[in-house]
Formats: C-alpha cells, sequence, structure tokens
C-alpha cells in the first residue's frame, strides 16, 4: 500500500508564508502524478497544484503566481511553498498520488492552513 503524510500547516497572518510537504511511503513505484488540493468547511474541494514526475506543473487560478509546486522524487516528497498568503487559503490541505499499477489516487490525510487578517 501507499502511504501520504502531509507536514507543514499551521497558523498565519496575511502576506505570510508556509511550506508544506508530503511524504510517501510503502509501495511507491507506481506512483506518476502528485498534487495538492484543498477543502474549506461547506466548500467543494478544489485543484491547488499538479506535478508530473517529469517536472510539468500545472495550477489553480486562485493560486497562481504566489504557490510553487515541486517535488523530490529520490525522496519521494511533494513539496507546496505558499507565499502571500490570503484569509481565503484557510482550509485542509491534502495531497495525492496518482498510480499507475493500480489505477487509482492515493491521498494524505490532510494539514490545515490558516490565514487570517
Amino acid at each position: 500500500q501507499v502511504q501520504l503524510v502531509e507536514s507543514g500547516g499551521g497558523s498565519v497572518r496575511a502576506g505570510g508564508s508556509l511550506r508544506l510537504s508530503c511524504t510517501a511511503s510503502g509501495t511507491i513505484s507506481g506512483i506518476s502524478d502528485m498534487g495538492w488540493y484543498r477543502q474549506a468547511p461547506g466548500k467543494q474541494r478544489e485543484l491547488v497544484a499538479q506535478i508530473t514526475k517529469r517536472g510539468r506543473t500545472n495550477y489553480g487560478d486562485s493560486v497562481k503566481g504566489r504557490f510553487t509546486i515541486s517535488r523530490d522524487n529520490a525522496q519521494n516528497t511533494v513539496y507546496l511553498q505558499m507565499n502571500s498568503l490570503k484569509p481565503e487559503d484557510t482550509a485542509v490541505y491534502r495531497c495525492n498520488a496518482e498510480d499507475w499499477i493500480i489505477g487509482s489516487t492515493h491521498w494524505g490525510q490532510g494539514t490545515q492552513v490558516t490565514v487570517s487578517s
């Protein structure tokens, strides 16, 4: 099985920065794309950023220019650098990983990000 564990969440003031990390463990040979999603209470889950194994990135419109996704394949880790944070960024952030072997997506447990005005 694959397990994804996020870290780096917390509380910051508007304009501040956080760096989230997500490390995969277990049977990881089938992992391809990795990414970050977020969901605030009462709202739909939305894409934050994705990155392919070869480094191609895709961002949600609301975070373009402020967030940067990266990955270290040797460490089986994906990162999300979040700058210029806004209160609207407050949500639970979860990482995911596409698995070509089983044809499904693995999800982390989530980490809370809270941005105060």
